[in-house]
């Protein structure tokens, strides 16, 4: 470990905001589901190349990489990530069910720069434990949760125990239903401290999404069945990153801002 070189500052490179586009996307390689099977079939063929979907994302304008490594559910593999980070220069979040403090070891030693925990999996002492551990191992955690109710108990954890490590997600994704609704995200908004360090995860398909978003301060998503469902996964996240326009109704959005 002590060889391994530095991670990449994921958490830098979606709060930044010198960039061309007003909303930081972290892309995602997802090649199944447990709800919806394989994404598409061709993502089920021995061949499937991560790292050529991760290229394509970093082409279109991605800020990070979001990698599933589950293989039971998933279709993932931790190799993925390491594939991924030897051809592109963005970084790479690890997107697994993390409930152990080895495995924030096991993503370090797998080259990942950072890495999810999921508050609805994990009680207090174990976030506050592996938000310590991702800090040491300089890795960015993105904490998310879905309900009202976990997102209260994760609120003071956010930004813990070094502010330039620690995002939160909402994700908009009811995992007990399967449901998305993007509208989750701006339901619980009054109940975030710091927006610049919010990501909202799942229902986002298009820029009028982004722009809606954008009117309530939040500037950062993670987006992975829409793109993947794509046969080139990098134009779909080009489309995306496209500014609506040619409509009055666009204009007044993005005038907001």
């Amino acid at each position: 470990m002590a060889q391994a070189e530095p991670p990449r500052n994921l958490f830098a490179a979606v709060t930044r905001t010198d960039m061309g586009h007003p909303t930081r996307v972290i892309a995602e390689v997802k090649r199944k589901s447990p709800s919806a099977g394989w994404i598409r079939q061709e993502w089920a063929r021995d061949d499937f190349s991560p790292e050529s979907i991760a290229e394509q994302y970093e082409a279109a304008g991605a800020s990070a990489i979001s990698c599933l490594t589950d293989e039971r559910f998933f279709a993932g593999h931790l190799s993925y990530i390491q594939r991924i980070k030897d051809r592109v220069a963005i970084p790479v979040l690890r997107k697994d069910f993390l409930i152990d403090p080895w495995q924030l070891w096991e993503a370090r030693a797998a080259g990942a720069d950072a890495v999810l925990l999921i508050a609805e999996c994990l009680n207090d002492a174990q976030i506050v434990d592996m938000l310590i551990l991702a800090q040491q191992l300089q890795l960015t955690t993105l904490l998310e949760v879905h309900s009202m109710e976990n997102l209260l108990r994760a609120r003071p954890h956010v930004g813990f125990p070094h502010a330039s490590y620690s995002l939160l997600g909402i994700n908009n994704r009811d995992l007990s239903s399967m449901t998305v609704d993007l509208n989750h995200t701006l339901r619980l908004l009054d109940l975030v401290d710091d927006r610049s360090v919010l990501v909202s995860e799942s229902g986002i398909k298009t820029p009028a999404d982004l722009v809606r978003l954008r009117n309530h301060q939040v500037r950062i998503v993670l987006v992975g069945e829409h793109l993947m469902r794509a046969e080139r996964p990098g134009d779909a996240l080009r489309a995306l990153l496209t500014r609506p326009g040619g409509g009055p109704e666009a204009g007044m959005l993005e005038a907001k801002e």
